[in-house]
């Protein structure tokens, strides 16, 4: 693709050493028309925290100023608490160090335009080049928005189970219908991070996609990108993407964990050395695990006598009530289970949780299976990053063959 002048002096100034950068300012200029709200907000991550700044509005116009050593992500809008749930009036954008005009209409945030900062005129290309895809998932989306609200309004309320199961059960349905469409959105981005190695949206992109790959074809997209943007903020998380992702692929020495496990008794992952152990990350709250159990019981009962073993890790760390009816509700207690020891307070901090089986592993998508062969190396990872069932079932199918 051939760059304007504006954008190719905006991605040298991108990829300089990012200590030559630190703390540049931006500006935005905002007029949307019909905005009655008194504050607009603005939350953006800069030098690893995660900030959020106002403005006073007039007549629909407000400036916005800040600091960042390089481009960002961030999301403006007029109600804190309707953004928390995903409601109400909400931007993303692009923030550069310069100034930049934002213009639209209340009511329509999503449309906004922003001029100035040459990440985002790479956004508006690549939104182009999704509108065929969106334009069919448009009406799923908003009957799943629609029925979200309902769900999250319930959810606040404290309704009971026999309110928000039948909920959630339609918003499974509609993410099943979507799933081809993500699909197909996830082979635009990665068309263009093959194509544009050295471009700062390449990068967010890859951060947020780089989990669900196989861990070669991620390392071969980091590989591609130019030292300094390896060294930004993106490409840091990148490679922990990757390193944790390493952890739980084949090749690698299993994390030996000890848990307590559902019926509070000692379970110690180095105890099952000499049989084949998979371990089925999984929650309550996760359709498509679920819907896999009567499969997962099938292989269990297939092969349990030949020296193979389940361990479910369930992040229900939260809700372990709810953990322990789904595992009598699915009539899994046939193997066993422990929780993963995600302790969100700690998260949210950004404190290390060294009690999260789910970081050894590099887990960031439910469900995901990893096998372990008798020695304590894994041998397959099937979901999140890895193959799928098919490759799965013929893995179990080729070791237990001879046995």
């Amino acid at each position: 693709m051939i760059k304007t002048k504006m954008q190719t002096a905006a991605l040298t100034a991108m990829l300089l050493p990012f200590s030559l950068m630190a703390q540049q300012s931006f500006t935005i200029n905002g007029h949307i028309k019909g905005l009655t709200a008194k504050f607009v907000y603005l939350s953006y991550g800069s030098d690893a925290k995660y900030l959020t700044d106002s403005a006073a509005v007039s007549n629909g116009s407000f400036t916005l100023k800040g600091n960042i050593a390089e481009p960002a992500m961030a999301r403006l809008y007029t109600d804190k608490q309707a953004a928390m749930y995903g409601e109400g009036d909400v931007a993303s954008l692009f923030l550069e160090p310069a100034v930049m005009t934002l213009t639209g209409e209340k009511g329509h945030f999503e449309q906004l335009k922003l001029t100035g900062s040459a990440t985002q005129q790479e956004q508006d290309q690549l939104n182009i080049a999704y509108k065929p895809v969106t334009e069919k998932l448009k009406p799923l989306s908003a009957a799943f928005d629609k029925l979200n609200k309902e769900y999250m309004a319930g959810m606040r309320a404290k309704k009971g189970e026999t309110a928000l199961t039948p909920l959630k059960n339609k918003l499974d349905k509609l993410k099943e219908q979507m799933e081809p469409y993500y699909e197909q959105r996830e082979a635009i981005d990665k068309k263009y991070i093959d194509e544009h190695p050295d471009s700062y949206l390449a990068a967010y992109l890859l951060r947020w996609r780089v989990s669900g790959m196989p861990l070669q074809e991620g390392e071969g997209y980091y590989a591609k990108m130019p030292a300094t943007l390896q060294q930004s903020e993106n490409g840091k998380a990148i490679r922990k993407e990757l390193d944790g992702l390493k952890m739980g692929s084949p090749g690698s020495v299993a994390h030996a964990f000890t848990k307590t496990d559902i019926n509070g008794k000692t379970l110690n992952l180095s105890d099952f050395k000499g049989r084949y152990v998979m371990l089925d990350f999984w929650a309550s709250w996760c359709g498509p695990c679920r819907k896999g159990n009567p499969h997962l019981k099938s292989l269990y009962t297939r092969y349990k006598d030949k020296g193979f073993e389940i361990i479910g890790i369930s992040d229900d760390d939260s809700k372990p009530e709810a953990w322990k009816k789904a595992v009598d509700q699915d009539g899994i207690g046939i193997w066993k289970h422990v929780l993963r020891g995600l302790d969100w307070k700690k998260r949210q901090a950004g404190k290390e949780n060294p009690e999260d089986v789910s970081d050894y592993y590099g887990i960031h998508s439910l469900p995901t299976k990893i096998l372990i062969d008798p020695q304590g190396t894994i041998i397959g990872r099937y979901g999140g990053g890895g193959e799928d069932d098919d490759a799965m079932d013929r893995k179990l199918e080729e070791v237990f063959r001879e046995i």
